[in-house]
């Protein structure tokens, strides 16, 4: 089977208590299977990595009003979705809100219902579920970025 290569970019959503915004995903073709994963996704053909985190906060959360930072991590993804495979370069952009009380979009069906429930986790919650988050290192790195600040250069994830 091919793999689809695609670059994407990453929101990592703080709030004032130093928790992280995660959205949890489902796969249509893997009934049952969820992880939590960052808002973001697909940056589109002549659109910035900045421009594509403030489109997809907004198409997944209806969130505008956010404090945006620099790029803070980046990597590299392979996933099963929709049975087709992925190879994703990702960046990880750094955003601060004061509003905690958020939602899932009424955006298009289709991405709503791959997203079923939003959540703050704090770096203890993120080490110790035995749900699957994406991607590894996270608690790491959002523990980092409240205690010594936004990491230069970004780090790999």
């Amino acid at each position: 089977m091919a793999v689809e290569h695609r670059r994407a970019v990453r929101v990592l959503l703080l709030d004032p208590d130093g928790r992280v915004l995660l959205l949890r995903g489902t796969d249509p073709a893997a009934p049952g299977t969820t992880w939590w994963i960052t808002p973001g996704g697909g940056i589109e053909p002549g659109e910035s990595p900045a421009a594509a985190a403030r489109r997809e906060l907004a198409e997944e959360i209806g969130l505008t009003d956010v404090d945006w930072g620099p790029l803070v991590g980046y990597g590299t993804a392979e996933f099963s979705f929709r049975g087709r495979e992925y190879r994703q370069e990702q960046w990880f952009r750094l955003a601060r809100t004061t509003r905690t009380a958020v939602s899932l979009t009424e955006g298009g069906a289709d991405e709503h219902a791959l997203l079923l429930a939003v959540r703050w986790w704090t770096p203890d919650e993120l080490r110790t579920t035995g749900e699957t988050v994406h991607p590894r290192g996270l608690a790491e790195l959002v523990e980092r970025v409240l205690t010594e600040g936004p990491p230069e250069p970004p780090v790999r994830l």
